[in-house]
């Protein structure tokens, strides 16, 4: 879980430090910004799957914190077929190294991830859309509910769905984060440090799923599309 330790001091330092190595050039003609993906995932609406999930049947024996300094207030809730949280986003980098997720980028970056690919690697943060959950615990153990790595997860954020696999474990205590890929496609800034969501993004995890091999988002988005409209038929 990404922990929001930094400044804006530092971090603009950092920006300005960047800038004075960045040729005359580049400052006055800067390359735009990549747009953020605003195709919609599947056939499934993201008002439709919100329509579903706006009571909560608590499954976990207590709630989340988002991050270290908050208070305890994200349950786990149980639908058919499913089981959601209402969170934040914080960014996972975690995984193979890449031009944006490294030791560099991320001062929290591990070279793992708790679920590999189908080569035995680990996942790739900057390019899959994978969900952190919990690490099993009193709070709740996701496996006693048909979770597993390479579930498919409906990520909801700004009126886009963006499909994801279960990917990684994070803390016992902490809710609340998702792939650097993820972030991108759902237009929230995904950098490690200093981006993310501090509310507003909905995950929904379909029970007994799994795609597999786990690094194909093609594989992710069909299964989900089709676990999300027996989602809206079931519930």
């Amino acid at each position: 879980m990404r922990l929001r330790s930094l400044t804006l001091a530092a971090a603009s330092g950092a920006a300005l430090l960047a800038a004075g190595l960045m040729p005359a050039h580049a400052l006055a003609n800067p390359a735009p910004a990549a747009a953020p993906k605003t195709a919609q995932e599947g056939s499934v609406g993201a008002a439709d799957l919100l329509a579903k999930v706006k009571s909560c049947a608590q499954i976990s024996s207590g709630k989340y914190q988002t991050d270290d300094e908050t208070s305890a207030t994200v349950p786990v809730c149980g639908k058919n077929g499913a089981v959601f949280w209402k969170a934040d986003m914080d960014i996972d980098c975690d995984g193979q190294r890449t031009t944006n997720c490294n030791e560099d980028r991320d001062p929290w970056f591990q070279d793992d991830t708790a679920f590999h690919q189908s080569d035995g690697k680990p996942l790739k943060s900057e390019s899959l859309p994978y969900v952190v959950v919990p690490s099993a615990s009193g709070i709740w153990k996701y496996s006693d509910y048909g979770i597993k790595g390479g579930g498919v997860v409906a990520v909801i954020y700004g009126g886009k769905v963006e499909y994801a696999v279960v990917g990684d474990t994070g803390p016992t205590k902490i809710i609340g984060e998702a792939s650097y890929a993820t972030a991108q496609a759902l237009g929230i800034d995904p950098d490690p440090a200093t981006g993310g969501a501090d509310s507003g993004v909905t995950y929904i995890l379909f029970k007994d799923s799994k795609v597999s091999p786990i690094e194909s988002h093609s594989a992710a988005v069909s299964l989900g599309d089709q676990l999300a409209r027996q989602f809206l038929a079931n519930n």
